[in-house]
């Protein structure tokens, strides 16, 4: 198959009708010129110029293939026109999967920022339920990052976002809302808005229950972390909520758990030599763990 630098020289010799004068344009000598083409013409099978007293012209061989030459640099040239650009977040398309507690919270802020200066660039997101579906995104080739919990499984590349805070969410006038904090124990006799078994929280926490001697009493399991927090503050029951996943207008009272019970978020990395991917995720850190201004005042108050 004949090369692109082959083709370039026949273009240049076409359209310079010399081989002294393509040479200088190419910046290549006369004798390194004269190798390209005729590696071509064997690659052909017959000659592609013909040489004159004074200077070339095309075979008929060389206009036959003179247009899908020039075709075949212009799609080259555009491929690397289109690869800078991606490079850049001029366009291109970056794919990423998030949790669903992450997504309008450290998510949506950054993609603001990056579709206002990139509008070019193509993002597609899926939102996962666990840490091992966001592994599954990524293994699958179908994401590029990954944002969420640490997995149990991931030996690929990975940086920090954060900690994120589990805290118990209760409606205003609940038994337990005088408590400065609460225990596992404290929840082992109150009804528990808990998570659908295909969110990742569900066995999280209810093997940080065990750990503590405590098994939870589900009155219902929903697949979303805030939705379980509307639902504890309509009084439903206790949930257990990341902070990531409280909206500023929730009206509840909000407790930290005695010992804290906290998670690792982080970025895993499918293609960590992109430079577009590395952009991307420097701004993620860069914005870290965010946390609704309200809750993080009330549970301050509550230290």
């Amino acid at each position: 198959m004949p090369t692109l630098r082959a083709l370039e020289c026949l273009i240049a010799v076409l359209d310079a009708g010399s081989i002294t004068d393509a040479a200088a344009a190419l910046h290549m000598s006369q004798p390194a010129l004269s190798h390209q083409l005729a590696a071509l013409e064997r690659e052909i099978g017959a000659p592609v110029v013909e040489r004159l007293p004074r200077g070339v012209r095309a075979t008929a061989v060389g206009r036959a293939v003179e247009a899908d030459a020039r075709a075949a640099l212009s799609a080259a040239d555009r491929v690397i026109g289109g690869g800078r650009a991606a490079a850049r977040g001029d366009s291109g398309q970056l794919r990423l999967a998030c949790a669903e507690s992450l997504t309008a919270s450290l998510l949506a802020p950054v993609l603001r920022t990056w579709l206002r200066r990139h509008p070019g660039l193509e993002v597609r997101l899926t939102e996962a339920v666990s840490a091992d579906d966001l592994v599954r995104h990524i293994e699958s080739g179908c994401a590029d990052l990954a944002f969420g919990p640490r997995p149990s499984r991931w030996s690929g590349a990975a940086e920090r976002i954060g900690l994120e805070e589990v805290v118990a969410v209760l409606s205003n006038g609940h038994p337990l809302a005088d408590r400065d904090h609460l225990t596992f124990a404290d929840l082992r006799d109150h009804p528990l808005v808990h998570y659908h078994p295909d969110n990742g929280l569900s066995a999280w926490l209810d093997t940080e229950a065990a750990r503590h001697g405590t098994t939870l009493t589900p009155v219902m399991r929903t697949r979303q972390a805030a939705t379980a927090a509307q639902l504890a503050a309509a009084g439903l029951g206790i949930a257990l909520v990341p902070t990531t996943a409280l909206t500023s207008g929730l009206s509840a009272t909000l407790k930290r758990l005695r010992p804290t019970l906290s998670r690792d978020l982080v970025c895993l990395i499918g293609t960590p030599a992109d430079p577009l991917v590395r952009r991307f995720t420097a701004d993620i850190i860069k914005r870290g763990v965010p946390q609704s201004p309200s809750a993080k005042t009330q549970l301050d108050a509550r230290r």
